[in-house]
Formats: structure tokens, C-alpha cells, sequence
């Protein structure tokens, strides 16, 4: 028994606009989901990259804690040592070690993201100063506050010289006690500086991996338009079908615009 197609579903498309407007439905719908998917990628291989990108600051910010944690013992072996000496009645003689020269002054934003970093603030206070600090304006506090402490070095190597040559056990335990205890915190500033730098790298990916999802979003619905679009050519109900494609290839080409400006 031979089966008879009706003719409905083997019309050729009208040959007028409409008709060519039905045709093209799937090629522009498969064109936005090709879109889609290579933004959805691109963001997810930026998350990758911020996250690994973090990872390695983090890696430095642990490098100026460990600094910061051997020089306090420093200064207390130091400080230990003057108390033994003064046990057996010898007292501490010569100057505490000069305090460091003035800091290089923060921009507000940094300061209020920092203070908030301190106080273990949650994300939803933390994420709105992340989002307005530039990464460039973080590097450029990083490397003053390195300055910092490379000119406080400069300072006291001249007058440590000059006490170890002057043969003064206590005035050289004196001085690098204090010498330790100014170094110490500005390795901490340096650290708390890049842990700011890892959060607004995770907040960053964060963004990214989020944007990401949206864009993969987008694309399935632009792949749906593909797909209720070429039912559409060989079906009986091709308006309702076409209407259906392009309502949803025009809500994956907004839902994309919105994800790329907004989020």
C-alpha cells in the first residue's frame, strides 16, 4: 500500500517575503546559537583563568604572611634575649629602631574594601566594593606599599651597621627588636593588599562562570528556534510554529544582550 504525503506538508514556502522570512528563520537561529555558545565559552575559559589567576596571588600573599610571622618571632627571640640579659643585671642599652617613614596613602575605595575584608564582611557587602576597584589600581597599592617597605630597609641598614660596629650586644638586640616589629606589619599591608587582589579575582570568576551559564542559556533557546522552525516549513500550522521559533530566537537574542551589558 503506497502512502499519500498530503500536500500540505510537501508545499514549497510562498515565493514572496514571508515565504523567504520562514526560510531563513533557521539559518539566523542556528547562526545566534553558534554565537551564543562561543560567548558561553569564552566566559567559562575566563572564570578558568581568573580562578587560576587567584590561586598564584594567593600563593604570593602567603609568601608576605610567612614574612610577616618570622620576623614578629624574630623580634620576640630578640626581646627574650635582652630579658635574660637583663636577669643577670645587664641593662639594655642603645635606641629603638626608628619607625617606618609615613605610608603611601590608600584611595577610599581600597581602604573601605580592605576594612571590609578585616571584619570578614559576607559577599553581598564585600562584591559591590570588588566591583568598583580596578585590578590596576590594586597593583599600583601593592607596589607602593612594596616601596614602602624597601625605603623603611634603606633606612635602618646604615644604622644597624653602625651598631654592630660600635660592639653593643643589647643595642643591636634593641634595635632589631623594634627593626622586626616595623618590618613585620609592613609585610602584613603588602599581604592584605594581595588577599585583596585573590577576592576580586574569585568575585571576578565568579561573574564570569555566571555570564557563562546565561550565554549556554541563550543558546538552547536559539536552538530550540532552529528546531520548531524547521518543523515549522513542514507542518500545516506554519504561523503558529514560526511564531513560536521567532519568539524564542528573539528572547535568546535579548536574554544574550542583557547577560553581555548587565551581568
Amino acid at each position: 500500500m503506497k502512502i499519500k504525503i498530503p500536500d500540505t506538508l510537501t508545499a514549497d514556502l510562498p515565493d514572496n517575503k514571508w515565504g523567504k522570512l520562514l526560510g531563513a528563520t533557521p539559518v539566523v537561529m542556528t547562526v545566534v546559537a553558534t554565537l551564543l555558545a562561543g560567548l558561553a565559552s569564552s566566559e567559562m575559559t575566563k572564570a578558568q583563568y581568573e580562578r587560576a589567576y587567584a590561586a598564584q596571588i594567593q600563593s604570593k600573599a602567603g609568601d608576605q604572611w610567612a614574612f610577616f610571622q618570622a620576623k614578629r618571632q624574630r623580634g620576640e627571640m630578640q626581646r627574650n634575649t635582652l630579658d635574660l640579659f637583663a636577669a643577670q643585671g645587664i641593662p639594655a642599652t642603645g635606641e629603638d629602631a626608628p619607625p617606618p617613614p609615613p605610608a603611601p596613602g590608600l584611595s577610599p575605595e581600597i581602604d573601605a574594601a580592605l576594612q571590609a575584608v578585616r571584619a570578614d564582611a559576607p559577599a553581598v557587602t564585600l562584591n559591590p566594593m570588588l566591583a568598583k576597584l580596578s585590578p590596576k589600581t590594586i597593583i599600583a597599592a601593592q607596589l607602593a606599599a612594596k616601596e614602602h617597605a624597601g625605603a623603611y630597609e634603606a633606612l635602618t641598614a646604615p644604622l644597624l651597621k653602625k651598631i654592630i660596629a660600635d660592639g653593643s650586644v643589647t643595642a643591636r638586640l634593641k634595635f632589631n627588636a623594634g627593626r622586626y616589629d616595623h618590618e613585620a606589619q609592613l609585610n602584613s599591608a603588602v599581604a592584605r593588599l594581595y588577599e585583596l587582589q585573590v577576592r576580586q579575582g574569585n568575585f571576578s570568576a565568579e561573574r564570569h562562570h555566571g555570564r557563562s551559564q546565561r550565554f549556554f542559556f541563550g543558546m538552547l533557546a536559539a536552538q530550540m528556534g532552529v528546531i520548531i522552525s524547521t518543523l515549522a516549513m513542514a507542518a500545516k500550522q506554519r504561523n503558529l510554529l514560526w511564531g513560536l521559533a521567532a519568539g524564542a530566537g528573539l528572547i535568546a537574542i535579548v536574554f544574550a544582550i542583557y547577560v553581555y551589558l548587565y551581568v
